[in-house]
């Protein structure tokens, strides 16, 4: 019946749709056991636990059990996972026929990415003697990684194959693993909750593949590109459990401590006082003072990107609502105003406005961390310096040249996503990955099994639409004939 409801809806030999089943039916799984073949080698060979994992050498040394690592990093990490996991996946629910894969192909690329994000990052950060040496942070900072691939994931939503999605997070991981390395340990870069590693390089990276994926016929899938009611309360779960683990996602790999507190405090009221503004502008900028569900699933979330570079610095509870109060607000008028600016002047078909809630957002939030740094002093962070500025502690840099350090570091994310983006947009757009044709996009039944009820709806609507599109095409001939 599927083959029959495809073939209704091209009516013609399709070489596109061909290689999507292609896709589905052979790539996909040969994809999948060799890049999990290669990852259990490459652990095998190159990853070990670390000190405070190894059996061994965790009791050689005289110390409490309490006292690892596990007991105070594990609670952050699990809230982490659950906005992987759950969060992103459910907020990419809102489109009434791609359910399945929003929720199906996140739980398939971020099980990868974290994989490839563990051997990526402990090539640059881990290795002891030849060896990735893995513990519970090396599990969240895998995570984060896994967060900027699921953003640009966002971007493209229902125009690509799963295997265009795992090839994107290969090239994605180990050029975030880069960029990661090139600002925290080169530059000196403070960026605790990833305000620039992870959201703004997840956005403009996956905003640049989708600009080199233009669809320039994706008007025929716009009966799809939209929600229904039940759509969009499933969105509002991932919503929900974002807004609510987003303190421990900004925190989680801070100093323990007040660095800790401090951050999850500051997200905490930023993210309220995001949610307030979401809803003012949302309601300012409707024509009938309605607010948009679109405006509460995604800006009501910008506070925490916001705050994420400047969530352990002494932002002040004060500074971190302002933060999130301008958040909210640039957030609304992105969805609001931008977005169709983008995609009708730019070409940029961003189907989950990740430039509104992570790029914007992400911006902002470098820019206050730039500032922020700049004002540090003895006076007001006390011994604390040295926990959030060590450089400046130590009297290697000022203030000053940290702050610029902040301002340069965004830079050189933008120049690395924009470029990265670029160059793995061409390789996704080879014909071999079998990307869903344009008239079949942000659809779940050319790679899910779906009910029999749905697939008697499909066939209805094809055939509504083929007898529409017939009935034009006798119009035409009568048309010719006419004028011959």
């Amino acid at each position: 019946i599927g083959g029959l409801v495809l073939c209704l809806k091209t009516a013609t030999f399709c070489p596109t749709l061909v290689m999507t089943h292609i896709c589905v039916s052979c790539q996909l799984p040969i994809t999948c056991f060799i890049l999990e073949i290669i990852l259990i080698i490459l652990f095998g060979t190159l990853v070990q636990y670390d000190h405070e994992t190894d059996a061994k050498q965790w009791h050689n040394q005289s110390h409490e059990d309490y006292e690892n690592d596990f007991y105070f990093r594990y609670p952050s990490f699990q809230d982490v996972h659950v906005m992987i996991f759950i969060g992103f996946g459910f907020l990419m629910t809102f489109l009434q026929r791609y359910g399945f894969s929003s929720v199906g192909f996140n739980f398939l690329i971020a099980a990868f990415a974290l994989q490839w994000a563990t051997l990526m990052q402990g090539f640059f950060h881990g290795l002891h003697g030849g060896k990735i040496h893995i513990g519970v942070e090396s599990m969240i900072n895998a995570d984060f990684c896994t967060g900027s691939v699921l953003i640009s994931f966002g971007a493209v939503l229902g125009k690509t194959s799963p295997v265009q999605l795992l090839v994107m997070a290969m090239f994605e991981v180990t050029l975030f693993a880069v960029n990661e390395f090139i600002l925290l340990s080169i530059l000196g870069t403070r960026d605790a909750g990833g305000s620039m590693t992870i959201h703004t390089f997840g956005a403009y990276f996956g905003l640049m593949v989708t600009r080199v994926l233009y669809r320039p016929n994706l008007d025929k899938s716009k009966h799809r590109n939209c929600s229904v009611y039940h759509s969009d309360l499933f969105a509002m779960i991932g919503t929900i459990y974002l807004w609510m683990f987003w303190p421990s996602f900004n925190s989680a790999i801070t100093a323990h401590g007040d660095d800790q507190h401090r951050t999850a405090m500051n997200t905490y009221y930023s993210l309220a006082a995001c949610t307030l503004s979401t809803y003012g502008m949302s309601a300012l900028t409707a024509h009938d003072g309605k607010l948009d569900m679109v405006h509460i699933q995604n800006a009501a979330l910008a506070g925490g990107v916001a705050v994420g570079t400047a969530g352990e610095m002494m932002l002040t509870p004060f500074g971190s609502m302002i933060v999130g109060f301008l958040a909210g607000v640039i957030s609304v008028l992105g969805f609001k105003y931008l977005s169709p600016i983008l995609e009708d002047k730019l070409k940029i078909q961003d189907t989950c406005g990740v430039h509104n809630l992570h790029g914007m957002p992400g911006v902002l939030g470098a820019i206050v961390g730039a500032v922020t740094a700049a004002l540090a002093s003895t006076d007001v962070y006390g011994g604390g310096l040295s926990d959030v500025f060590p450089d400046v502690a130590s009297g290697d840099v000022t203030a000053t040249k940290q702050g610029g350090i902040q301002a340069a570091s965004l830079a050189v994310t933008l120049g690395i996503a924009l470029l990265g983006g670029l160059i793995v947009g061409f390789i996704l757009k080879l014909p071999i990955f079998g990307a869903p044709p344009d008239t079949i996009c942000f659809e779940d039944s050319i790679y899910w099994e779906v009910s029999c009820e749905i697939i008697i709806l499909y066939i209805l609507y094809f055939f509504q639409s083929d007898l529409q599109q017939t009935h034009h095409h006798t119009q035409l001939s009568a048309r010719w004939i006419k004028t011959t």
